[in-house]
């Protein structure tokens, strides 16, 4: 049985839950929110929908007594307004560290052992605090991190070429915020190195783009919600389904000491593994300092 709970049942977690329960990914989701009418409204809304619905999911208003037996965790609580009042993802840390913080320990206390994927912003330092907190491993806690802004670029990209966005590979590195960056040294289409399709201004050009097509999203609706919850979705799937999935997710990097967005395996125990990649020396400083970044903000915590 595939077992996921959702905690925070706003626009991404309902976003996140209505996937789930659409695709049939999962055979029993459970929604968890501190508003419990907020949970109780998605909880019903999804129930209305099982005699439309092309697969039978069993939803339940969800406990953290509950957990001991769920396999995925998906974390998406938060004040987005924050973010989007300021247009920086750390605007809602100060509330976010907290809610960390007491939902960790529930967790804790709850027994869980599976796999937790952190959506809540900013992604790299809440995944910090959710791993601490929960004491699960490094490897069974992490974030969707750069895994959106990856996307980002690969449309961005894809546009200016009249490409699928698919054709496109390579990372955004980095914080899941204003210091992440497009490694260009790993970013090709169809097999082709982008150093050979654009010039220098071309790249900073396109590099500012995908954060500029987020705030307008924000600003636009108030919030985002189905690109990131697409992303929280797939990695659920890989997961489930061991894929051992190659993408940037916000995983611990020993060599700088943080939580980042840096591309791993996923799989069945969460993080398989942390890939190494050869970076420039300008590409490998920017990561050292979107590293401090996350650190300093962290530690004001401590």
């Amino acid at each position: 049985m595939r077992n996921v709970a959702v905690i925070g049942m706003g626009h991404v977690g309902a976003t996140v839950a209505f996937t789930l329960f659409t695709h049939g990914i999962v055979d029993n989701l459970y929604l968890l929110d501190k508003n419990q009418a907020k949970a109780e409204a998605e909880y019903n809304d999804l129930r209305d929908t099982l005699a439309r619905n092309d697969y039978h999911v069993n939803v339940f208003l969800g406990d953290y007594s509950d957990l001991k037996n769920i396999d995925i965790i998906i974390t998406s609580f938060g004040d987005i307004a924050a973010t989007v009042k300021t247009g920086d993802r750390f605007g809602e840390f100060e509330i976010n560290a907290k809610n960390a913080k007491e939902v960790g320990a529930k967790i804790k206390e709850s027994g869980f052992n599976g796999v937790l994927i952190n959506i809540s912003n900013p992604c790299d330092a809440i995944s910090t605090i959710l791993q601490e907190t929960t004491g699960l491993s490094r490897n069974q806690v992490f974030g969707t991190g750069t895994f959106l802004d990856t996307a980002r670029m690969q449309r961005i990209v894809g546009e200016e070429l009249n490409e699928d966005p698919r054709n496109v590979a390579g990372f955004v590195l980095g914080e899941h915020g204003a210091s992440q960056f497009t490694a260009w040294s790993t970013v090709s289409i169809n097999g082709k190195s982008a150093k050979e399709l654009f010039t220098k201004e071309q790249e900073e050009k396109l590099s500012a783009q995908p954060n500029k097509n987020s705030m307008k999203v924000a600003f636009g609706k108030g919030y985002t919600s189905y690109a990131i919850a697409t992303c929280g979705v797939r990695l659920i799937q890989a997961v489930f389904s061991d894929a051992r999935l190659f993408a940037p997710a916000s995983v611990y990097l020993d060599e700088v000491g943080t939580y980042i967005g840096y591309p791993a395996i996923i799989g069945k125990n969460g993080v398989e593994k942390v890939i190494p990649l050869e970076l420039t020396s300008e590409e490998d400083e920017k990561l050292k300092e979107s590293a401090g970044i996350i650190k300093k903000h962290i530690a004001q915590l401590k």
